[in-house]
C-alpha cells in the first residue's frame, strides 16, 4: 500500500506512483485535439514522470472524418516522441494505442479486421468511447464483437456521459457484459463539472472502476492533475479500489 499522508492536514505530496501506468492520453503531437508540438509532448511526459508514472500509453482519437487516424499515422508519431525523449534523457516507457469512437466507421473497421489490425493496450485491451451527445446504438453489440475477437473493451470516461447519470444501472450492465470502466482523474478534480465528479465518485464507491486515466490534452489538464495529486480526499477515495493499471506492462 502506498503512503498517502506525507503531510498533515488536507494536502499531501503529489505521488501518483500507485497508478503506475497511464493508459489514456493525447500526448502524441499534432495528431488530434491533444498536444500539438513535440517539445510540449516531451515537457508533459517529464512532468508525468515526476508525478510518479512509470509508463504512458498514448491513445489518439480515431473518430470518423474528424480524426481518421490509423496505425500508419499514429506509430510514426510514437517513434518521434521516443527519439525526442532519448535525446532529452527522460527514461520512461511510452507506447501507443488508440481511443476508438464507437460509430459506423468503427463497425465497418471491425467487420474487416483481425485482432492484430487494431491498436490495443498491452495486447488484449482496447479503449473505446461514445459521443457525449447520445449513446452509440450498437455499443452492446460492439462489446460482444470485440470479445469474440479476443479483446477486452475498456469504456473511456463513463462518468462523462451525462445521459447515464440517472441511469446508473447502465454502468452495471456494461460491467456484466464484460466491459471494463476507466474513470478520468480530472473528473475527480471537478474539472468537468459537479455532476461528472459526483458520478465518478459513485463509481468508485460502488467498486466499479477498473482503470484511472489522465485523458491528458493540454496545459489546463496538467495543472488540474497536479492540483488533484495534492488532495488528501482524492487518495482516501481511491485507496480501496482494485485498479488494473499496473497490469498493463
Amino acid at each position: 500500500m502506498f503512503n498517502f499522508f506525507k503531510k498533515s492536514g488536507k494536502l499531501v505530496e503529489p505521488d501518483l506512483s500507485f497508478i503506475g501506468i497511464d493508459m489514456h492520453s493525447h500526448l502524441l503531437p499534432g495528431i488530434d485535439d491533444g498536444l500539438q508540438e513535440l517539445e510540449t509532448s516531451v515537457s508533459f511526459i517529464r512532468d508525468l514522470k515526476e508525478l510518479g508514472y512509470k509508463k504512458l500509453v498514448c491513445t489518439p482519437h480515431i473518430l470518423s472524418d474528424l480524426y481518421p487516424n490509423t496505425p500508419e499515422t499514429i506509430l510514426p508519431k510514437l517513434e518521434l516522441v521516443r527519439e525526442a525523449l532519448k535525446i532529452a534523457n527522460i527514461d520512461i516507457q511510452v507506447d501507443a494505442a488508440a481511443e476508438y469512437m464507437i460509430d459506423h466507421m468503427f463497425s465497418e473497421l471491425l467487420a474487416k479486421s483481425k485482432k492484430e489490425d487494431l491498436l490495443t493496450i498491452a495486447g488484449d485491451y482496447i479503449l473505446v468511447e461514445m459521443s457525449y451527445l447520445s449513446p452509440s446504438p450498437n455499443f452492446e453489440q460492439t462489446i460482444f464483437d470485440l470479445r469474440m475477437l479476443g479483446l477486452q473493451p475498456i469504456l473511456a470516461h463513463p462518468e462523462r456521459y451525462s445521459y447515464y447519470h440517472h441511469q446508473f444501472e447502465q454502468y452495471e450492465r456494461f460491467k456484466d457484459l464484460g466491459c471494463k470502466l476507466q474513470v478520468n482523474l480530472l473528473s475527480l478534480s471537478g474539472g468537468y463539472g459537479p455532476y461528472v465528479k459526483k458520478t465518478a465518485e459513485k463509481l468508485f464507491k460502488n467498486d466499479m472502476v477498473d482503470f484511472l486515466g489522465t485523458d491528458m490534452h493540454h496545459d489546463r489538464h496538467l495543472a488540474m492533475l497536479k492540483n488533484l495529486a495534492t488532495k488528501k480526499e482524492f487518495y482516501e477515495l481511491v485507496s480501496s479500489a482494485v485498479l488494473l493499471n499496473n497490469t498493463l506492462l
